[in-house]
Formats: structure tokens, sequence, C-alpha cells
């Protein structure tokens, strides 16, 4: 999604931030590195040491992170408990919900107010906007408590003048403050009731509802924020664009909702056997124990699924542990089918686990018929490839055609388009996507508002790796990576990639920075370690932070420790400049007998040279010179070969491990 940037910082979020026991990111100013030889002229712009926010180096001094990008041993995070009911009238297209939530406070800091996001008043008249959206009067609160006590709405002037307790909601925050103060190492109970109308293409096509026989809800809850060691309260405003920053959790979910309607969601399904008639519970069962697609509810036995209700409605439960969020979809029409794929050794005792496999779609997207194999396929893949197995009892994919064009992620659930134009490798390739999207951000849980890039770029890489393995590597390979940022790299429609999400210039800058270019930086970074070392520092990252919070500094972090290199001109050309990749051969000629091959970096982004020579007579020479000549300001560098042989082709990259922006000038030949 493109979108425009909006800033809007109220008077009520300034006051929040006042509260705030940490410091807001301050960039640090560089400091000279290194030693440069003055005996000649600078020639390029050279690196120089990144922007690290102060809150960021603070955190490393109380020790929570690391230098070498580990946690820290004072490394901590909140956790909270949530019981989530939601029920659910499609007369009305309106969803109640209440809410029981203990949240407890692990940060050395005591807690004077709460954060909590509001998503769905997205959809209010008013709230800030990145772009024009459905209005729906967002969300109805009708009861807000904490410890027992009953707030009541008050202002910024009250809590600064007299303290009052109560709440403030402005936008998609809402500001609690209890009567007492959440100490640290304490736990507060909250409690919530509220409704709202369900929008067609809710939180810009993430969740809605489509043809009056499909809903997919998300963001639909009152969602603590994320108070964490580097920032303390996340309270950035969801604009509509870029997307969520969530803390780990357990949710005990029920869903209510007319017995005809067939619902799914987060965590493991509780009730199967109270909610489903005995022939279809039957199927469900043996689905869960089938490698190949089973068919559970065809579009002709779909109003024969459930088990009769008294009231007319039924009441489905689930549960998960430690994870960011909860989704749940209710179809009227859709066919069910079912799986089981493999995982890995998840228990740790030696044999495969495996996870269940649902997938669900109307008549209307016969591409379909093939989505289990790809969740499949994907689920295996991704968890052999990350060596980290996937962790939950399911993942559920269901077609959303109307709400959403493409895909959206949350844990064990993803909402995807038909594909009907699109086709069927594209289909595969969101399937996989947002499969994807279970490691990043779901377990190793990044801040998505502000460095999309983490877990879309990550995302992204994972995407291509999975097609390249399901279609083979004459269809897929890492320039189809690249070709998504070469067409705006360099130009004015270019942003940094570390650039804060939101504030990326109206166009494609946006997507190209957290989605193609960052996937092409991990396959540049990659030809620069070479595969092996690439994917045990990658591995790392993942080992290292899988259900905590690491920034981006992290991850540049564990990439230095695991590698042993300085990586420092990497970050910077890469991720908070627009410079580009651009190595030419401008010259091969014959000097006193030997063959001089001068290499010329058009670009600003310094890269190894990796060149490969032929002769005449069939042999090659290759070889790889390091970044080092072009960090000491050089344009150019001459390669001597005292050779007899007639050289008749030169290639800078023959491999094409790196995103050049102008591969014509790569080769030479006589």
């Amino acid at each position: 999604m493109l979108r425009s940037a909006v800033f809007h910082l109220s008077l009520s979020a300034i006051f929040i931030f006042l509260l705030s026991c940490t410091g807001v990111e301050q960039t640090a100013q560089p400091e000279p590195s290194g030693e440069y030889n003055p005996t000649f002229s600078i020639e390029r712009p050279i690196p120089y040491p990144i922007d690290i926010p102060d809150a960021f180096l603070d955190a490393q001094q109380r020790g929570t992170r690391t230098s070498d990008g580990t946690p820290g041993e004072n490394y901590w995070q909140n956790y909270a408990s949530y019981s989530l009911h939601a029920e659910l009238v499609p007369e009305t297209h309106t969803l109640y919900g209440s809410a029981q939530v203990t949240y407890t406070n692990n940060s050395p800091d005591d807690l004077d107010v709460i954060v909590v996001e509001l998503a769905q008043n997205l959809h209010k008249a008013g709230t800030p906007k990145i772009d024009m959206t459905e209005i729906t009067g967002g969300v109805n609160l009708t009861r807000i408590a904490a410890n027992g006590t009953d707030l009541s709405e008050t202002n910024v002037t009250a809590r600064w003048l007299e303290g009052a307790s109560g709440f403030i909601n402005e936008g998609t925050q809402l500001y609690i403050f209890p009567e007492e103060i959440l100490e640290s190492g304490g736990s507060m109970d909250f409690e919530f009731e509220w409704s709202f109308v369900v929008p067609e293409e809710g939180a810009s096509g993430r969740m809605g509802r489509s043809r009056d026989n499909l809903y997919f809800i998300a963001y639909w809850y009152p969602h603590i924020a994320v108070y964490d060691d580097v920032n303390g309260w996340f309270f950035d405003p969801f604009l509509g664009n870029a997307e969520f920053y969530h803390g780990f959790a357990d949710y005990e979910l029920t869903v209510t909702a007319p017995r005809e309607w067939i619902v799914m969601g987060t965590g493991e399904f509780l009730n199967a056997g109270e909610v489903l008639a005995d022939e279809f519970y039957g199927r469900y069962n043996e689905a869960g124990a089938s490698d190949e697609t089973y068919l559970i509810a065809d579009y002709d036995e779909l109003n024969a699924v459930t088990a009769e209700s008294e009231d007319g409605k039924l009441t489905w439960r689930f549960r998960s542990d430690k994870v960011r969020d909860v989704a749940f979809s209710a179809t009227l029409e859709s066919r069910w089918e079912g799986s089981r794929t493999a995982v890995g050794d998840l228990s740790g005792n030696g044999e495969t686990d495996y996870t269940r496999i649902n997938t669900f779609y109307r008549e209307t997207a016969p591409l379909w018929s093939e989505q289990t194999e790809y969740a499949r396929h994907s689920i295996t893949f991704l968890s052999d490839y990350m060596i980290t197995p996937y962790p939950w009892p399911h993942m559920t994919s269901v077609e959303g055609a109307d709400i959403i064009g493409g895909g959206m992620e949350f844990p064990m659930m993803t909402i995807i388009g038909d594909y009907n134009n699109a086709g069927a490798t594209r289909l595969y390739g969101v399937t996989a996507h947002e499969i994807a999207h279970m490691w990043f951000p779901m377990i190793v849980s990044t801040n998505e508002r502000r460095f999309t890039w983490i877990d879309e770029g990550h995302t992204s890489y994972h995407t291509n790796e999975a097609n390249i393995d399901f279609y083979g590597s004459d269809r897929f390979d890492r320039r189809d990576t690249f070709s998504g940022y070469l067409q705006i790299a360099g130009s004015d429609y270019e942003g940094e990639i570390m650039r804060w999400s939101d504030f990326h210039y109206p166009g494609p800058a946006y997507g190209v920075a957290s989605y193609p270019k960052p996937a092409s930086v991990l396959y540049a970074l990659r030809g620069v370690l070479g595969d092996a070392l690439f994917m045990k520092a990658h591995l790392e990252v993942i080992e290292r932070w899988k259900y905590k919070h690491p920034y981006p500094w992290d991850i540049f972090n564990t990439f230095e420790d695991v590698s042993g290199q300085d990586l420092s001109w990497f970050w910077r050309s890469w991720y908070y400049e627009t410079w580009t990749l651009d190595q030419s051969i401008s010259r091969v000629y014959q000097d006193a007998g030997e063959t001089v091959i001068e290499v010329e970096d058009i670009g600003n982004v310094p890269m190894p040279i990796h060149l490969k020579v032929t002769f005449d007579d069939g042999s090659v020479y290759e070889n790889v010179f390091d970044v080092d000549h072009w960090l000491n300001g050089h344009r150019t560098k001459e390669v001597r070969l005292q050779n007899g042989r007639e050289v008749v082709r030169v290639q800078i990259d023959p491999e094409g491990l790196f995103p050049d922006v102008n591969r014509q000038n790569n080769t030479w030949s006589r």
C-alpha cells in the first residue's frame, strides 16, 4: 500500500511523552572512525558511522541491550493475559466485544499511565489518516475499568493540574490513568466493553466484510501498547499505512455467531466437538492427520456443518500462548479444506511434529483449489530454512476478495485475495509471503510502524527463497527481488530504508523501501559474506531475538558479531542513504606486456568487486577484491594480469549477487 505522509502529535501525546520514563530517540553525532591517506584527493563519498539513537545507547548502558547484538542481562518485556469475547451480528454488521486483561509490569519503572491502541478508530471521523477511509464511527467504548474501578473520560488539563484518574481517547490511542500507580513488578486488571460497525475494507484492507458471506475480524479489541526498554511507551498513531508494534500475550478467545457461520481464529480450537456436527467433526479430525488436501465441507454441505443450537447461536473457543495478536474469520459460503504439514522437531524429542492447515475459499476463487498445497509447502520449507519450527497448532488461509487484493498476516491466520487475474504463481508467492510473516514479525517481534523494512524486507527475502524452492531456480532467483527495487533506485522517488515508515514521500518510496530494497540488500549482504556465513548470522538473529523485540541496531550488531567484520560501511550505504551500486568495466588495454582492466565505481555504494576474466584458450581468472579500495576514496581500480593469453571477456559480478543499477556496463567483450 502506498500512502502519503501525515504528521500528527496531539497535546495528549505530548503530555504522555513527558510522563514517559525513557528518552525519545535522538540522532547521535557521527564521530570520525579510521584514518585516510591525505596524499590523494577523495573522489567519492565515504560512508561515515551510522546514526544510533541516544535512547538505544542508553538501553545498552542499562544492560538491556548489548553492543554485540545479544539481549542484555537486564533485558525485560512487559506481558499481558487477555480474555476476549466477540459477538458478531451480521444483520447490522456489528461486533460487540468485552475483554478482561491482566497486564504485568516487568519493567524497572512505575507506570502512572497505560497506553492502549484502538485501531478501529481509524474509521472515526476526524481521526488523522493517510488516505481516504470508510467512516463507520470507530469504536463505541461503553466501559473501561482498572482494578475493578470504572473510569470516566477526563482531559489533559484535569490530569495535569489535579492528577485526575480516568481516560483520554485521542484518535487511535487511549490513555488510561488508573487511581493507583502500576508499580514495577506489579500487575493490574483492566476491563473493557465496546462495539463497532465492521467496515468493508477495514484498517486499510487488513480486515472487514465481503458479500454478506464473509467476515475477517482483526484490529478489533483494546490492545495494550508496547512499553519497552528503549523508548518506553509506544504511542505513534495508526494512520492506516504502516502497521503495528505489539507485545506478546496469552489469549483466551470466544466468538459467538449465528449457527450457520463457520468460525476459525488464532489459537488452539478448543471446542470443535461442540460446535461442529458429528460428521464434520470427524472430517476435521481426519484432515488434521492427512498429508494430502482433505475436503472437510463442500459448498453444498455448508448448512449442515455446525451443530444445532436452541438460540440459533454458537460460541467458538480458542486459546493461544505467547502471540502478538488474535484475529478470526466467519464464513458462510466458503469451502473448507484441511491437511497437516511437517514443521520439524518442535518438541525436541527427535520426532517430526506437524501443524494443521485450514483453507476457506468461495466458488468465485478457483485458483484456491491449490491453496492448501501452497500453505503446506510454505510452512514446511520456511520451518526448515529458518531452523525454527512453526510453533502453533494451525495455519489458516481465508480467501477475502473485496476486502483485500494482496494479503495480510496475523498469528495463525491470513487473509488473501482471490488472485483470479494475477494467476497461480502469484497466489503461491503471496501465500508464502504471509506465512513467512509468522517468523517476522510474529516470532521476531519488530516495530512495524517505524521499521516496516525489518519484517517486510526479511519476509520478501524469504518469499523469494520459497519461490525458488517451489518452482525451481530456472524460474526464480535473487534478481526477481532486485527488479522491484531497481525500477526507482537512485531516483527522486526513492526514500531511505531507515526513514520512519509513515514519513516516506507519497508514491512508491514507502513500498520500495519496505519490501524489495531491504530484501535486495539482504541478498547483497549474502554476497559480501558468502552463503554459509550469511546464513549463520541470519539464523543467529532469529535465535537471539525470537519472542523479543529487536531494533535495527540489534540486527546490525548481530551480523557484525557473528561475521567478525565491521560492516558499518554497508549499513550506512544501503540503509541510511539512497546511493546506488554501479560498477563498470571502463577500459581493457595492454601496457608493457600486461593486460590492464580498469574498473570504475560510478555509483556511491562501495561493494567488493567480483571479477571474472575469460581468455581466448577458454581458461578463466576469477578474484574478489575487497571494499577497502573504495573506502579509501577512489573511483577507479586497476587490475593487472601478467599473462600471454588474450583476454576475450571481462565480467563484474557474473553471478548477479548484487543489485547493480546498470548491468549493461558490467561486461566487456573483445
